[in-house]
């Protein structure tokens, strides 16, 4: 049970405030491709990946935070991403066209989020409600068929758009990596500022830091056609932020955090 709601509160605020309008600065600073650029603004976009749970938990991090941001983060994402989209992609004057270029209903890409990320979570509920016996033991099997479909569908876009990935991967491993840093750094500092526990810093700065990526791809090629830049850069990053993430975990898991005497959150 969450005894305060700060921490979940700041997580959001961080995942769909404060992270989309730090990209659109750095995209400001490095000025890559118009492509390039929007690609980043959609991940930024997007909501916290399922992968964050579990890195959290080996980072020695509060999982049940992690848990619940995803959650609501999920939920928030049918309104958010398409909002943050629209929004931060304008406001570029470079990707301001790109966006215009093509026909962009906001209300239709929040249906399309519904139907993905809504409409799976209520029947996830309701299932795991009405037959939680057998929704335990489909849950791994669940869980080991979304990677091996993911993975293919991240193979799939990287061939799709091999000869731009041959001719544009220095800049989007450049744009990614940055990107990935200033999320986890800015997500980290921020839960510091506000002086939350380490176990919530680590689990807000990996769920900030784990993007949906997939949910990215899935927009890219219903409303922009598959373009190449867009494509490759949720492509990479959903290889590069589970590297990152692994070794950001794996680090932590080492460190144990210390124990604050009243825990903003308890289980």
């Amino acid at each position: 049970m969450f005894s305060s709601p700060k921490p979940i509160l700041l997580g959001l605020v961080v995942q769909f405030i404060i992270m989309p309008a730090f990209t659109f600065l750095l995209i400001l600073i490095i000025n890559p491709l118009p492509s390039i650029a929007l690609g980043m603004i959609l991940i930024a976009a997007c909501p916290g990946g399922n992968l964050s749970n579990f890195l959290t938990y080996l980072a020695k991090g509060n999982t049940a935070l992690s848990i619940t941001m995803s959650a609501s983060s999920t939920v928030l994402a049918i309104f958010m991403t398409p909002l943050n989209m629209v929004f931060w992609g304008s406001l570029n004057p470079r990707t301001h066209d790109l966006l215009r270029s093509f026909t962009i209903s906001p209300w239709q890409m929040l249906t399309t989020i519904l139907f993905l990320l809504g409409l799976p979570l209520v029947v996830g509920m309701y299932v795991g409600h009405k037959y939680p016996n057998w929704s335990q033991k489909m849950n791994k099997y669940m869980k080991y068929a979304s990677i091996v479909f993911f993975l293919l569908f991240v193979l799939t876009s990287l061939a799709a758009n091999f000869q731009a990935f041959l001719r544009y991967i220095g800049m989007v491993f450049f744009a990614v990596l940055l990107h990935n840093i200033v999320a986890i750094v800015t997500a980290y500092f921020t839960a510091r500022s506000f002086k939350l526990p380490e176990q919530d810093r680590r689990a807000i700065s990996i769920e900030v830091g784990i993007q949906n990526s997939g949910l990215g791809l899935i927009l890219i090629f219903n409303f922009f056609g598959g373009l190449g830049g867009m494509a490759i850069v949720a492509a990479w990053w959903s290889v590069w932020h589970i590297i990152a993430g692994l070794s950001l975990a794996t680090f932590w898991s080492k460190r144990p955090a210390r124990q604050p005497q009243i825990s903003q959150v308890s289980t």
